[in-house]
């Protein structure tokens, strides 16, 4: 392909051996002019994808990076700044004053011999396991010794503990055989009834739980399990599965709903989205399936179909909501803020600088994620390896800063306090040096180097929010991880079969991550929001993953009570 230095470029297919013929050629007489186009169009294009890969061609480093894996040059598997550019010097580390103590930490893990059987669980970590006391079956507390037959023995407080671990299929079944006789003169039939502790559904409410666990919080598709249970001897039709969690989602809609709510009156919403597929809505079916039911901030003309993260923290507590449609991650946020309280101030809102994220009609403080920003550095490390070492370097004491504040679990006051003694000179200086590389010419502004830094002080101000605003975060990963939800469902199971299933998957799928970001058991909440489904329609305030518990101890204990 030739590069089109005076117009647009041609593309001409030149095989490798005619290549090699023409430079033999060379030594024996002077080249056609067609010999010397196309070896000019070759060096051309060698040139064009050199200086892509070098510079602005971040995208097709990447490409290569993912088809070869880490090359020598690169080298790294993570983002961290010593897998990309190196360790630093011993006073790079450290930083200021105020990351002293983390680079210390740093040092101290490094340098840390592992202790004996490190990565084993201990008893304690087996939260959900069943709990059997083993009495002695000779001895009690304060009876005789049977060693030295003169003293006593007495119970210690911390018994032995002893651990199994046993395989079982996801769902089990029980078949119960019920006696049946019947009268030989009247024909009367009695059956055995049932147990008590049966309810009368073939799938209770810890089957629908344990299948939207696999299916949204794991992401193991329907025709997956299918399979696995199939092969133990339990039959669970994907069809069937659907039904179970569809009929499930219409009991969790009210704590969905209530979910939303509390999420709107958050002080810091991020939000951020991916793409999606959802089977019907393929082709010339998408303007036929939402002709009659298109949302009004939608274009007409767009196609595509997303899944958008918002996680929102609100009281200290961290809500994450999903949401499958034609909707970008801004115009998905507006739906939520529409039931902010009025009298409530505008949110940070932490999002990448795509436009799709802050599309939308509503009100908030746009801080942009400095990860992304960093980013764009480590992409270019390899070509400019000292300029990209600085910044991230710089960036690493601010992180340290951080995470000095998150071990000292100070307040959004007190962590912005902290930030503007440590992390503003750092961030200051770092401006300055970036303002410099431009100014000055000491890059070439079109360079790759030259983006990284362009996109930084073009964003500085969202950027350094952390500066300015108590409980400003300094990066967005906190979505971005929850839409790894989204991603593994989509890895593994495609897509969504309709609408209505995104809708289902992005209830569960929001109950589930919420659950587990306030370190409550996910399956333990799906079964008790099921199994008192109307008392949680009727105050689902109090059915969050937070405060079930509590509202369920409650609860059992006013009916025993009575």
């Amino acid at each position: 392909m030739s590069s089109g230095r005076k117009g647009k470029a041609e593309r001409r297919d030149v095989e490798l051996a005619a290549l090699v013929d023409i430079i033999d050629q060379a030594t024996e007489r002077p080249l056609r002019d067609d010999e010397r186009a196309t070896l000019r169009a070759a060096v051309d294009t060698l040139a064009v994808v050199t200086r892509e890969l070098e510079g602005k061609g971040a995208s097709v480093r990447r490409l290569r990076k993912l088809i070869f894996g880490a090359t020598t040059e690169i080298g790294a598997t993570t983002e961290r700044a010593r897998k990309v550019v190196g360790e630093p010097p011993p006073d790079e580390g450290d930083g200021d004053e105020g990351a002293q103590g983390s680079g210390k930490r740093r040092r101290s893990k490094k340098t840390k011999k592992a202790r004996k059987g490190h990565g084993r669980n201990g008893a304690k970590a087996y939260r959900g396991a069943d709990k059997v006391r083993l009495p002695h079956p000779t001895l009690a507390h304060k009876a005789p010794c049977p060693a030295c037959e003169r003293g006593k023995v007495y119970m210690l407080a911390e018994p032995a503990v002893l651990i199994r671990i046993k395989g079982v299929a996801p769902l089990q079944a029980t078949v119960y055989e019920r006696d049946r006789l019947r009268c030989n003169l009247c024909g009367e039939v009695f059956m055995a009834p049932p147990p008590s502790n049966t309810s009368d559904k073939k799938y209770d409410e810890t089957a629908a739980a344990m299948i939207a666990l696999l299916k949204y919080g794991c992401g193991l598709p329907f025709n997956r399990l299918e399979r696995l249970e199939g092969s133990l001897g339990i039959p669970l039709p994907a069809s069937t599965q659907w039904e179970v969690v569809l009929e499930a989602a219409g009991a969790l809609q009210p704590v969905y709903d209530e979910l939303i709510r509390q999420a709107a009156q958050g002080e810091v919403v991020h939000n951020d989205d991916t793409t999606m597929r959802i089977l019907d809505l393929d082709g010339d079916a998408l303007t036929d399936a939402l002709a009659e039911d298109a949302p009004d901030d939608v274009p007409e003309d767009r196609k595509g179909i997303f899944t958008s993260g918002i996680v929102s923290i609100a009281g200290g507590r961290r809500i994450a909501l999903f949401f499958t449609g034609r909707r970008h991650a801004g115009e998905n946020l507006a739906v939520v803020l529409a039931r902010r309280a009025k009298a409530l101030a505008a949110p940070i809102q932490m999002c990448d600088a795509l436009n799709q994220n802050t599309a939308g009609d509503f009100d908030s403080i746009v801080a942009n994620c400095l990860a992304h920003g960093r980013r764009k550095f480590v992409d270019v490390a390899p070509s400019f390896p000292d300029e990209c070492a600085h910044v991230l370097m710089e960036l690493r004491k601010v992180y340290a800063n951080d995470a000095d504040t998150r071990e000292r679990q100070l307040t959004p006051e007190a962590r912005l306090a902290f930030h503007q003694a440590h992390s503003k000179p750092i961030m200051d200086d770092l401006e300055a040096w970036l303002k410099a590389q431009l100014h000055e010419r000491r890059i070439e502004p079109n360079s790759g180097l030259g983006d990284a830094i362009n996109y930084m002080l073009k964003r500085w101000t969202e950027l350094t929010r952390f500066l300015e605003l108590p409980g400003a975060p300094l990066d967005n990963n906190l979505c971005e991880r929850a839409l790894k939800k989204a991603i593994l469902h989509r890895k593994n199971a495609y897509f969504y079969k309709t609408p209505r299933g995104a809708r289902v998957g992005d209830l569960h799928m929001s109950l589930i991550h919420t659950a587990e970001l306030c370190g409550a058991d996910p399956f333990d909440y799906l079964v008790t929001l099921q199994r008192h489904a109307a008392t949680a329609a009727a105050a689902p305030a109090a059915w969050m993953p937070w405060s079930y518990a509590e509202t369920r101890a409650a609860l059992t204990a006013d009916s025993g009570t009575r």
